[in-house]
């Protein structure tokens, strides 16, 4: 096992201690991943996760990181670096939603919030890994996933579309870098998943809404984590080696 470590995939998630980040945490360790994971608060989950992972043969680093504040999430990478001396891959998966409203009722302060969060931190994250990864900047290459969201697309009315603004920059990003850097061996993709059942629905004061959602999808229910999990792990697996500037649509149909 220890021989083999160099060789092992070195992936950084962010928001890893609950919901899609945790399943993909652990998919990505049974599948052979090292794994730096960032949490925000809700340490004692983010240490489950990482034990998880653990006991798939990962090595974990667990950072606490608020992603908010842009220094931190700087720091991201440069600390994966130093613990593992690579990193070969990101995902960029936290993310708020803001409370579920109509658009005149937000708050402007919780927009801005949510774009720190949503957009600039993996601005932050995504520039910080290429400059690691290119090939021309000695890099090996890498692969870098940003989770979205169907309401990038839908635009998300009478719901959340300042989260959905957050999710359509985060596409234009994945659309972006995808094109700058393949040249230099670095693949970038999206996964946009739909309604699913996470704890995300309960922080905007909707906790039910999956269940709520379901009659209005053509498969008749919210999507599961595993179900995202399995998508973020083929882009990161050598089946999707010819895969870059993609959206994988999670979303039942919708």
């Amino acid at each position: 096992m220890q021989s083999d470590a160099p060789r092992r995939p070195v992936t950084i998630i962010t928001g890893a201690s609950r919901g899609i980040g945790a399943a993909v945490a652990e998919r990505l360790a049974a599948d052979g991943h090292d794994l730096v994971l960032t949490y925000r608060d809700r340490e004692s989950d983010a240490a489950e996760v990482a034990r998880a992972c653990e006991a798939s043969g990962a090595r974990v680093l667990l950072l606490r990181v608020d992603l908010a504040d842009l220094d931190a999430a700087a720091a991201v990478v440069p600390a994966a670096v130093e613990r593992f001396g690579t990193v070969t891959g990101l995902v960029n998966n936290a993310g708020i939603t803001g409370r579920i409203g109509g658009f005149l009722d937000g708050s402007i302060d919780e927009s801005e919030l949510l774009f720190r969060v949503n957009v600039l931190a993996p601005i932050v994250l995504t520039r910080a890994a290429i400059a690691h990864m290119a090939t021309d900047r000695g890099g090996a290459g890498g692969c870098v996933v940003n989770i979205s969201s169907g309401a990038a697309t839908t635009g998300a009315p009478n719901t959340y579309i300042p989260y959905a603004m957050s999710k359509a920059a985060l596409n234009a990003l994945t659309t972006g870098t995808s094109k700058e850097f393949g040249p230099v061996g670095v693949r970038v993709n999206t996964v946009s998943p739909g309604t699913t059942r996470t704890e995300i629905h309960a922080a905007a004061g909707r906790p039910n809404a999956p269940d709520e959602r379901a009659p209005g999808i053509p498969m008749r229910r919210p999507g599961e984590v595993h179900e995202i999990a399995g998508a973020v792990a083929y882009l990161l697996s050598a089946d999707a080696s010819y895969t870059s500037g993609a959206d994988i649509r999670v979303a039942g149909g919708n």
